[in-house]
């Protein structure tokens, strides 16, 4: 029995093991960021013009693109979880593409397609719209990457609705929007909230394809991303405490995530 016991707790040690040493390498740097920050006088730092301007431009911004994400994405993710239609296996790859696509790509798409001298370049310019380095190309670059995040969520909650209730509110008399807005919405509702908080998230925390097709220019393209990677070399307090704030906002958010989560499985 005593060899038997030895045995056990050995086999255990090669789940334990690797276990341990992932969950310390995962942990160890924020516990150390968290630990600097608190010995640099956070709320000193936090509160200066710099950190507040990004601040507030990023919840902005990122509030922004979750709505955007929201309004046009809704549709989306409606008519890819329930119609057949032809075509859409590549509307599926180009939703997901910016999922898997590396971010600086995403900005030099973006510049390629929007800048000056881009392909829609005169367009815009013939309309007086210029897109590059403004607060409008942060928006843009937030929701190109983040955008897919939530038309994935919302769609696997739409796809998840019985399709006999469908059938029943049709046989009732109810429209293609009646339909939509009271049989679908309310039976989908976790999911899309799901989505639209890893949506606002990602947008929180976007940077390469910002910087690409914004620019880094303080109370107007400047996020906290970029404030973070700029206050590195400047003031690392700055970046320290920025870092941290979107730290705790993070675990904020995911702690919502798991609950609107472990709700749906219920």
């Amino acid at each position: 029995m005593g060899l038997r016991d030895s045995v056990k707790r050995l086999a255990s040690l090669w789940f334990v093991a690797p276990s341990a040493a992932l969950i310390c390498l995962l942990s160890a740097p924020l516990l150390a960021l968290l630990w600097r920050a608190a010995l640099s006088d956070f709320f000193v730092h936090i509160t200066n013009a710099t950190a507040l301007n990004a601040l507030s431009l990023s919840l902005l911004t990122s509030t922004v693109s979750a709505l955007t994400a929201l309004i046009t994405g809704t549709p989306l993710a409606y008519a890819l979880a329930r119609w057949k239609f032809r075509g859409k296996t590549w509307v599926e790859l180009l939703i997901d593409l910016p999922v898997v696509l590396p971010p600086s790509v995403a900005g030099l798409a973006l510049l390629i397609a929007f800048g000056r001298r881009g392909v829609f370049g005169d367009a815009l310019s013939a309309v007086s719209l210029s897109l590059p380095f403004t607060t409008a190309a942060v928006v843009l670059a937030q929701t190109f990457v983040s955008a897919p995040l939530y038309v994935r969520a919302a769609r696997i909650g739409f796809a998840h609705v019985d399709k006999q209730l469908e059938e029943i509110a049709h046989t009732e008399g109810a429209t293609r929007w009646q339909l939509f807005r009271y049989v679908m919405i309310p039976l989908s509702v976790k999911p899309m909230l799901s989505g639209l908080v890893l949506c606002w998230t990602r947008a929180l925390g976007e940077f390469g394809a910002t910087i690409l097709f914004a620019g880094n220019l303080e109370g107007s393209t400047q996020t906290m991303p970029l404030a973070i990677y700029i206050g590195f070399e400047r003031d690392l307090n700055v970046a320290l405490a920025l870092s941290a704030l979107l730290l705790g906002v993070s675990i904020i958010l995911l702690a919502v995530l798991r609950r609107l989560e472990d709700g749906t499985e219920h």
